[in-house]
């Protein structure tokens, strides 16, 4: 089986009206990063993920899922 990594950044981040300009400077990372988060093609590191978790004020797993293919 395949592990991926799903996420629900974009979903929270237009819930709570952030760019992903916003969300960038707040992680410390790119607006490149952030799309291509938000696209499935990043997967973040721990810090990053967890930083994320931090913007939003909720449980990194609220955020980040593992899904499994067969």
């Amino acid at each position: 089986m395949k592990e991926q990594i799903d996420n629900n950044v974009s979903k929270y981040r237009t819930e709570r009206g952030a760019t992903q300009e916003e969300l960038a400077s707040a992680t410390g990372v790119s607006r490149q990063t952030i799309s291509a988060l938000e696209k499935g093609n990043y997967t973040p590191s721990i810090l990053l993920a967890l930083k994320i978790a931090g913007f939003f004020k909720m449980p990194v797993e609220n955020i980040f899922t593992i899904s499994y293919e067969k």
